[in-house]
């Protein structure tokens, strides 16, 4: 069963499981409509870094922010780019990025954090959203994984940096793993295979030949198979089932759009009480 299902006033895919389970929270995915801007970058992108209106990007994180009952102060987000590392967000991090790239907190590819009133927020076209909680130490965390980022094992560590940061420990976590790009439509090179092959888990259940040195590869389940490895538990892991380049109704893809195209974002935050939706 699909664990994001579509909220069509919010124009977004939400985790109706986790924000049931954990009142307050936040969490989710957007879809391309419902926004400002205007081709090829229509309508809901959320991405400054794709050669879209900076006023127009921001009336579109201040529209999903009212949407969701946050501030726009509260969003946060990292440059991404394409890397392992990840990052602790306290309140002096808060708001990095809002509203300019340059702000955004630099080099890092993942957020986490166990401040109310901050919303993590990440960017995508096809990478693969991952999305952490532990519900008991209510602690979250988001994590971007591309080709590079997944097979340098970004999921991984997060949770290290969580047990780290927080003493969470696999087992306890609750992981989601987002809509993107999947193996009907993801062809990699051996370039990309070379990595994918010294992974230690089940990296073979991922991928099937596509002839002349060509492969599918579903990265959305390899992520799935090195959170196992690491001990998180198969029944506490949720995947969604949605390709994003087959579905140019509802999301952005960098590989079906020839690069030319916005970004859906992921989401996660605790509300802060007595926090009103406006900036």
């Amino acid at each position: 069963m699909e664990p994001f299902q579509i909220v069509e006033q919010t124009n977004t895919l939400r985790l109706g499981d986790w924000e049931q389970r954990c009142p307050g929270l936040v969490v989710g995915f957007t879809l391309r409509s419902g926004g400002y801007s205007e081709a090829p970058f229509h309508s809901l992108n959320l991405g400054l870094h794709v050669g879209d209106s900076p006023e127009r990007v921001r009336k579109n994180r201040e529209r999903l922010c009212q949407a969701l009952g946050f501030p726009f102060d509260a969003w946060t987000c990292a440059e991404q780019v394409h890397g392992t590392t990840v990052r602790q967000v306290t309140a002096t991090v808060r708001g990095a990025g809002r509203a300019q790239q340059e702000t955004a907190v630099p080099a890092v590819d993942g957020l986490y954090t166990d401040e109310p009133g901050i919303l993590l927020t990440s960017f995508y076209a096809d990478c693969v959203p991952l999305f952490f909680l532990d519900p008991q130490k209510r602690v979250i965390g988001l994590a971007h994984a591309g080709w590079k980022g997944t097979v340098g094992g970004i999921a991984a560590v997060m949770l290290q940096a969580l047990a780290d940061s927080y003493g969470c420990t696999p087992s306890s976590l609750l992981v989601a793993i987002g809509p993107a790009i999947r193996g009907c439509c993801y062809e990699v090179d051996e370039r990309v295979m070379e990595h994918v092959r010294r992974l230690p888990c089940d990296w073979e259940a991922c991928v099937r030949a596509a002839g002349a040195g060509r492969y599918m590869l579903d990265l959305a389940a390899l992520n799935q198979q090195i959170l196992l490895e690491a001990g998180v538990r198969s029944s506490m892991i949720s995947r969604s089932h949605y390709c994003t380049a087959c579905h140019p109704e509802l999301f952005f893809s960098h590989r079906r759009d020839a690069g030319r195209t916005g970004r859906m974002a992921s989401f996660i935050g605790w509300k802060a009480k007595g926090v009103t939706s406006q900036s």
